[in-house]
C-alpha cells in the first residue's frame, strides 16, 4: 500500500485514539484482567499481520475512496456522538461495546478512505476481524456461557453413558456413583471456546478458498468447543472416582484446559485437511 495513503490513515487512527481513549483503554484493561475477554488481546496483532501479508500484492490496487470512506467515518462519528449525548442511561458494559464499535467503524472507514474500495474488498476479512475487539455486553456473554454450560452437561452425560457409567442429569447437575458434578460457569470454558472460534476463523481464511468451506469449518468449531468441555468434565470425573480423588481439585482441573483446547484444535485441523482435499 502506498505511503501517500499511510500517512493520512495513521493520522485518522491517532484521532480516534485521542477521542476514544477511554473505551479503548477500558477494553484492553478488561481483556487483561478478565479471562472471558482474553481473545481481544489477539485481534489487533492478527489483523495487522494478515494485512501485512497481503500488502506486497495489493500496492497497485490502492486508490482513495473518499465517498465510501466518508460515509463510514460519518456513521462512526454519529455513533460516538449518540453514545455521549443520548445513550448515557445505558449500562457501562453496553456503553463500552458501543464505544468500541464506533472506534472500529472509524478505523475501517479510515482504511477505505485512504486506500480505496478495491483493496478493502480484498482485505475484507482482516478489516471485519477487528469487530472482535468489541467486548460482549454482560447479558450476551451470560447467554453464551449458559449455552456452553447446558450443552457441556448434555455432552458429558452422553460420554458417561457410552462408558457404561450410570448418570443422572438435572439441568447442569450430573450425578454418577460417588460424585455429583455441577457444570458451573467456570466449566463452560468460555475463554478457550472463544479462542478456538477466533483461531478457527483465521485458519479457515489462510487455508481455504471457498466461502462455504470456511463457513463450514467455523461452524464445526462450535460443537468442538462443547465436545472439549464435555471431554474435560468426563475425564476429570472418571480420574477422580476411579484413580485418585485429588484429580478433582488438582492441576488438571484448574490448569488442564490447554490440553483439551489442543485436542479441539487438532479436530479443527482434521476438518481443514478433509476440506482441502475435497
Amino acid at each position: 500500500m502506498n505511503r501517500l495513503g499511510a500517512r493520512p490513515f495513521a493520522a485518522l487512527v491517532a484521532i480516534s485514539l485521542l477521542a476514544g481513549w477511554r473505551p479503548f483503554a477500558a477494553t484492553f484493561a478488561l481483556a487483561w484482567q478478565n479471562d472471558q475477554y482474553t481473545h481481544i488481546l489477539l485481534i489487533l496483532p492478527v489483523s495487522a499481520a494478515l494485512v501485512y501479508l497481503e500488502c506486497p500484492a495489493l500496492k497497485s490496487l490502492a486508490a482513495p475512496s473518499l465517498r465510501a470512506g466518508a460515509v463510514l467515518l460519518t456513521i462512526a462519528a454519529i455513533t460516538a456522538a449518540a453514545l455521549k449525548w443520548f445513550l448515557g442511561s445505558l449500562s457501562p458494559d453496553v456503553r463500552l461495546s458501543i464505544g468500541m464499535l464506533a472506534i472500529v467503524l472509524w478505523w475501517i472507514g479510515s482504511f477505505v478512505l485512504c486506500f480505496g474500495i478495491r483493496i478493502s474488498r480484498t482485505l475484507l476479512f482482516p478489516l471485519c476481524f477487528l469487530l472482535w475487539l468489541i467486548p460482549f455486553p454482560t447479558s450476551m456473554l451470560n447467554a453464551v456461557v449458559g449455552f456452553l454450560q447446558r450443552e457441556s452437561a448434555v455432552g458429558s452425560a452422553a460420554l458417561f453413558e457410552l462408558a457404561g457409567v450410570p448418570v443422572a442429569r438435572d439441568g447442569v447437575l450430573l450425578t454418577i456413583p460417588g460424585l455429583t458434578v455441577q457444570v458451573a460457569q467456570e466449566c463452560s470454558s468460555i475463554r478457550s471456546s472463544l479462542m478456538l472460534l477466533v483461531t478457527t476463523m483465521v485458519l479457515a481464511q489462510l487455508f481455504l478458498q471457498s466461502p462455504w468451506k470456511r463457513a463450514l469449518v467455523i461452524a464445526v468449531s462450535v460443537p468442538l468447543s462443547v465436545a472439549k468441555n464435555a471431554l474435560r468434565i468426563f475425564t476429570i470425573a472418571m480420574l477422580g472416582t476411579r484413580v485418585d480423588p485429588s484429580f478433582l481439585t488438582g492441576r488438571l482441573h484448574h490448569q488442564g484446559g490447554i490440553v483439551f483446547f489442543l485436542t479441539a484444535l487438532l479436530g479443527v485441523f482434521g476438518v481443514l485437511w478433509i476440506l482441502r482435499r475435497a
